[in-house]
């Protein structure tokens, strides 16, 4: 796994309101950033810059490897079941061993539960759960606790140590704080405007 993410001099502006300028990173195989700061800070609009979904107002980012995002967004049809919702994913990535991730993340008995009916944790594990199984290098993480219980927390942050010893990359935005390996932390409000 070959993975290399690098921003440099970025600023971001949402309507009339410029959230942060001047920053610059680097992470290559196997590093961890905390993006920390308070709620409206700019944390998820920076990993949406990174994962090409914003446009930045300055700068620009650079990787090797593909991307995935986990956010407060859920991209699965609230109508299926969580099983279907997520096999129609597999298929898109091109996922192997689907099992993995619902072992890891104890979703086997939520399979048949429409997605409409998942809580806030369950659906994180479920989105944490496409994440694995899209098999990318660099996994972009905003506010990845929230709505998980102590076990699941723990579990969570045991696959990102997992996944940087493995190569990976893995970037955090969280104002929580998060066990990750060797971490950085950029504090966000240090580009404030």
């Amino acid at each position: 796994m070959q993975a290399r993410l690098a921003a440099t001099d970025l600023a971001c502006r949402r309507g009339d309101r410029l959230l942060f300028r001047g920053l610059s990173f680097e992470c290559d195989a196997g590093e961890a950033l905390h993006i920390a700061g308070a709620n409206g800070i700019g944390k998820s609009s920076l990993l949406r810059i990174l994962a090409g979904l914003l446009r930045p107002l300055a700068g620009s980012v650079l990787h090797e490897g593909g991307i995935g995002l986990v956010d407060e967004r859920l991209a699965m049809d609230e109508n299926l079941p969580l099983g279907r919702a997520l096999a129609f994913w597999e298929h898109i990535d091109g996922c192997r061993d689907p099992g993995r991730a619902f072992e890891v993340l104890d979703l086997a008995s939520l399979m048949e539960v429409p997605v409409r009916y998942l809580s806030t944790g369950q659906r994180k594990r479920a989105a944490l759960a496409r994440l694995l199984n899209r098999n990318c290098p660099i996994w972009l993480l905003d506010e990845p606790l929230n709505g998980l219980d102590t076990q699941a927390q723990k579990a969570f942050e045991a696959l990102v140590l997992g996944h940087c010893d493995g190569g990976g990359i893995a970037v955090v935005a969280s104002h929580q704080g998060f066990a990750l390996p060797s971490p950085r932390t950029i504090e966000l409000a240090e580009y404030a405007a």
